[in-house]
């Protein structure tokens, strides 16, 4: 699985879009409709032994009516909600910046993984495992922890390109590339990050995908700033008396 990469501009770039599957009448996660199958099944059953009575006929449509959308995998509510939880949304996110370094060197610096926490603020670690598995801590936010996963380099090309993906069991599927290119006018290297995260299916990964595209967009965007500091100057600026909180 790899990234395709969009082209370079000699100005930095940013978008964040959310992208979702194919349009159709499902919308429901197959989990969803495990259980909408069994608990409209038994209830639709209980309702059954109370059939002459209104609640047991209230029981035995309402089961019906999940059992139906467990099978066929469309909910109507969800429709008119525009929820979609079979296809479940991806946040994409591309920054561009020009950076007054050649590329061998800033390729060399990103490819060696462990240099990341440097200056992505969100990570605490970065562990090479072998020349091409990793493992990777990042604090949650709000102070709640960190979450751990492991990573591969799905491709390499020499000072251009390094593509990697989170491996199953991911609290949070990811995948990233990172483009190097000379910049127009001998300016040094234009250097692009793609990042694509897919949070959980289910109606509350959706809603934390849109929650979470605005401050994973400005995660991204400063962590490219970090770098291209870091690179030209040797050091990463804070953001001390600054009320915004972001580089400048």
């Amino acid at each position: 699985m790899e990234n395709q990469a969009t082209p370079l501009s000699p100005s930095r770039q940013t978008t964040a879009r959310y992208t979702g599957g194919a349009a159709g009448e499902l919308n429901v996660a197959s989990a969803e409709r495990q259980a909408s199958m069994v608990g409209g099944g038994l209830l639709a059953l209980y309702g059954l032994t109370r059939i002459f009575s209104l609640k047991g006929l209230a029981m035995t449509a309402a089961g019906g009516t999940l059992f139906y959308r467990g099978l066929t995998g469309h909910c109507p509510a969800y429709s008119a909600l525009g929820i979609d939880t079979a296809h479940p949304e991806e946040i994409r996110i591309t920054e561009v910046v020009t950076i007054e370094r050649p590329q061998e060197e800033l390729y060399s610096f990103w490819r060696d993984l462990e240099n990341l926490p440097q200056f992505m603020r969100h990570l605490e670690s970065v562990r090479n495992l072998d020349g091409s598995h990793s493992h990777w801590s990042a604090r949650v936010p709000g102070g709640l922890g960190t979450i751990n996963w492991e990573a591969e380099i799905t491709e390499t090309r020499a000072f251009e390109r390094i593509s990697w993906r989170s491996l199953p069991g991911a609290p949070i599927f990811n995948t990233g590339t990172v483009l190097f290119r000379e910049a127009p006018g001998g300016r040094g290297t234009e250097v692009q990050v793609d990042i694509a995260y897919s949070p959980p299916a289910g109606t509350i990964g959706a809603a934390a995908a849109r929650m979470l595209n605005p401050a994973l967009s400005r995660m991204i965007r400063e962590d490219v700033r970090r770098f291209r500091s870091l690179m030209e100057a040797g050091e990463v600026p804070t953001v001390a008396g600054q009320p915004s909180g972001e580089l400048h």
